[in-house]
């Protein structure tokens, strides 16, 4: 059996009590990544943002996905680490990280810091990660109960995460998947605010993922809202065995070739959707808004605005981010009149 992960969502939000948003995230089937900066003057977004551009250029070929992954996130830590040496104003930043790999029929998880990872399956949630807290070690000894982490005041504290020092130690892990698992990726700002068992209650009335991360995110806000809110969901479906999986490998190419070469991909030129980028940004994409197996996609980015999806009242985003085929002037016109501040809930 092989499995690839569909209906991807990443969504971010600054929540109520900060002023910037310092997680950043990236959602590119296979991989799937969330980072949480830390450090003052924007040094937590700069960290954040260095550990994801780690992952847009690939992940190396040599090993399994648990060395591939860890070798990025290795990678990732040198870069933060030099950076803050080089700049004086960033020194000491960092981030946590949580990394998921779809390989086959397994999920890779390479992890540092707080941030997590669960796996949603037949309505129940289990949690795939450790945090690198000091409450979470102290759980752990069993000199706290899971109760009193919650509430501890130095549950923001963590023991390990990428940039303070040359060297970072990854855990990784692998597990098992089958074909409708759905894997949620989250910063802090989501975990600290509201309970697992809310969680797999959101999850559990959501079939569909978008609204699922959306309900995540409000109720984070609705609690409080401490921390920048990011969330990475996506759906497991199987493609077929090695045989099917070569069928549809052939499928593809046929596709692509014949986009390619006819009409079709010249009708994919003049047509554009509106959704939103890894980082929750507002994004005007050309071409066809699906992803052929294997992670293929039929479009490009066109044009990136400067309007986070998060404010957009809700009772329009699904409207207005909806992947609806569009022409050049449509598409351009909404986000324009997007970024103008012209379109009201």
């Amino acid at each position: 059996m092989i499995l690839r992960a569909a209906d991807a969502i990443c969504k971010t939000d600054t929540g109520r009590q900060r002023r910037d948003n310092e997680d950043s995230a990236f959602a590119r089937a296979p991989v799937f990544v969330v980072a949480d900066g830390m450090g003052g003057a924007q040094a937590g977004e700069v960290a954040s943002r260095l550990a994801i551009e780690a992952f847009e250029h690939g992940v190396p070929g040599d090993g399994n996905p648990e060395e591939r992954l860890a070798t990025v996130v290795r990678a990732a830590n040198h870069q933060i680490y030099e950076r803050s040496r080089a700049d004086r104003g960033r020194a000491g930043m960092g981030t946590t990280l949580t990394a998921a790999y779809v390989d086959d029929a397994h999920v890779a998880i390479a992890h540092v810091g707080d941030s997590r990872a669960y796996l949603f399956r037949d309505g129940t949630l289990q949690r795939l990660t450790q945090d690198h807290s000091l409450v979470d070690e102290l759980v752990r000894r069993g000199k706290l109960t899971e109760e009193q982490a919650a509430e501890h005041p130095q549950r923001s504290i963590i023991t390990r995460a990428l940039g303070p020092e040359p060297d970072v130690e990854v855990d990784t892990w692998t597990y098992p998947a089958r074909p409708g698992d759905v894997i949620l990726l989250c910063s802090d700002g989501l975990t600290s605010m509201i309970s697992e068992e809310r969680v797999r209650e959101l999850l559990a009335s959501h079939d569909n993922l978008d609204g699922a991360a959306d309900a995540l995110i409000d109720e984070a806000n609705e609690a409080g809202g401490r921390d920048n809110i990011t969330v990475v969901l996506f759906r497991l479906e199987e493609v077929g065995d090695e045989d099917g999986a070569n069928d549809k490998t052939i499928l593809a190419t046929v596709i692509v070739l014949a986009l390619i070469g006819g009409a079709g991909y010249l009708a994919s030129r003049q047509l554009y959707f509106v959704g939103t980028n890894a980082q929750g940004i507002v994004t005007i994409y050309r071409g066809f808004p699906y992803d052929l197996p294997f992670g293929v996609p039929l479009y490009e980015t066109y044009y990136v605005s400067g309007v986070p999806a998060s404010t957009i009242p809700a009772a329009r985003r699904g409207q207005l981010l909806n992947n609806n085929l569009r022409s050049q002037s449509d598409a351009t016109s909404l986000v324009m009149d997007l970024e103008q501040g012209r379109i009201s809930p």
